[in-house]
């Protein structure tokens, strides 16, 4: 594993992944869905060794959402996903945002690791027509500026959507420094997603970039957002197959 390195408390570069991590089951072609739907609910050797390596690849960066980690349940050994990549990548701060729990089988929601602990930390249960969806806030004090980051993880059913990003963007309206990552579940061409970003002045980095499904990407429906006053040096699609989603990994500077 590369050592994890703070950056320097005078840097104005950070670098960010988001992740759609599958709660550690790695899923290679559609039949897994269905051979492999039990990993869903039971434990697997495998998870630990996926965790692992999703470590070492958070280890190079700065900020890290996850998407779909599992707060520990039956179905991943009860370890707490979020926490044990940020304990084996040497980040000093993480948080897990618990959204869908069933029982003890499984707990799922969003993570958030940083190299600095943030001078505030928020939850939002997002609206929808089914319940378990949510946005994870942060906000750190970095050098000459106040940054807001968010993880979202967002519903597959249209209607439920666009109530929540008509929410997210009562919540970032007036956020001059905000990176916003996660998955959407829908494509930057769809109508709604475009007329969040035209209400919230947020640029995308990850250009629709395809990140779905690993084996094949034919969908870019995971995204990496910032606001104008951070300058994108560079947004691109990791090559990891740790999940059915392809991680988004971006350099920003201000």
């Amino acid at each position: 594993m590369s050592a994890a390195v703070d950056t320097p408390v005078s840097s104005r570069r950070i670098r960010v992944l988001s992740y759609n991590i599958q709660a550690g089951i790695r899923t290679r072609r559609y039949s897994d869905y269905v051979t492999g739907s039990w990993r869903q609910l039971l434990p697997h050797h495998q998870h630990r060794d996926v965790l692992r390596q999703i470590a070492t690849l958070a280890s190079d960066f700065d900020i890290v959402g996850l998407q779909e980690a599992d707060a520990g349940s039956l179905r991943t050994g009860f370890i707490d996903q979020t926490r044990f990549i940020a304990d084996t990548a040497g980040f000093q701060f993480q948080h897990h945002q618990s959204n869908r729990r069933v029982g003890n089988l499984a707990h799922a929601g969003n993570g958030l690791m940083a190299r600095w602990q943030p001078e505030k930390l928020q939850e939002y249960n997002l609206p929808g027509t089914v319940p378990g969806r949510g946005a994870l806030c942060a906000w750190f004090m970095l050098p000459d500026i106040r940054l807001l980051v968010m993880v979202v993880h967002l519903s597959l059913g249209a209607l439920s959507r666009q109530l929540q990003l008509e929410y997210l963007t009562e919540i970032l309206r007036n956020q001059r420094y905000c990176i916003v990552l996660g998955d959407f579940n829908v494509s930057p061409q769809n109508l709604s997603f475009q007329r969040f970003l035209d209400n919230t002045g947020l640029q995308h980095a990850s250009c629709g970039s395809l990140t779905f499904p690993t084996w094949q990407p034919q969908r870019g429906i995971d995204h990496l957002l910032v606001s104008p006053d951070l300058q994108i040096e560079f947004c691109e699609v990791g090559e990891q197959t740790y999940s059915d989603h392809l991680p988004l990994h971006a350099s920003l500077s201000w």
